[in-house]
């Protein structure tokens, strides 16, 4: 009479298992392309890749990978944002503590979008990439800067910076937030033909 008790729940457990692998993993399934798929990396833009601003087509086109809008971010520590060069590009320098807290959007991004991101910026012998703390909240609860902080969360992301510059970059403006209409005038007109001269930098 035990032996038929146990054997009905082990075949008992070995049905609700089988029933649970089922609707965990359907069949119909490909394991190995789940295992294959792109994870997803959160990124920090401030400039021309912003909506509205020149260069924004690109984390668009689906045709570069996956990219969704989250929201608005501000870094916690303060950098220069400032605008450079004869094609007036919006720089963000690596020199933590100096400048303005900076504002900008929050993307996820797939793998595939994230190395296009790479090839725009040049990471790392350009511009290099390193991964920061912001606060960050939905646009929805982020009407007014003034009370960020309040509505905002901790979290981090990757911020693509110029971590070699020269000195006198640090007299220039130095921005908030960017946007290549700003009362400043100066109109970003980088193109694929354009270079940028190392002297104006380094």
């Amino acid at each position: 009479m035990l032996f038929h008790i146990a054997a009905t729940a082990v075949l008992t457990n070995i049905a609700v298992l089988e029933i649970y692998s089922y609707y965990e993993v359907s069949p119909n399934v490909d394991i190995h392309l789940l295992m294959d798929e792109s994870p997803l990396h959160r990124v920090f833009v401030y400039g021309t890749l912003k909506r509205g601003e020149p260069n924004h087509s690109l984390i668009q086109d689906a045709a570069n990978g996956y990219s969704k809008f989250l929201g608005i971010g501000r870094t916690v520590t303060p950098y220069p944002l400032v605008i450079a060069t004869r094609y007036n590009i919006p720089f963000l320098l690596k020199k933590p503590g100096f400048g303005h807290c900076v504002f900008g959007e929050v993307y996820d991004v797939d793998t595939k979008m994230l190395n296009k991101l790479d090839e725009l910026e040049e990471h790392p012998a350009f511009y290099k990439r390193s991964e920061e703390d912001i606060l960050y909240a939905p646009e929805s609860k982020a009407k007014s800067t003034d009370n960020f902080e309040e509505v905002s969360t901790l979290i981090k992301v990757w911020i693509y910076f110029l971590p070699k510059f020269k000195a006198s970059l640090l007299e220039s403006p130095m921005y908030t937030s960017y946007s290549n209409e700003g009362s400043h005038g100066l109109k970003y007109c980088e193109n694929e033909e354009s270079t940028i001269r190392p002297e104006d930098l380094f």
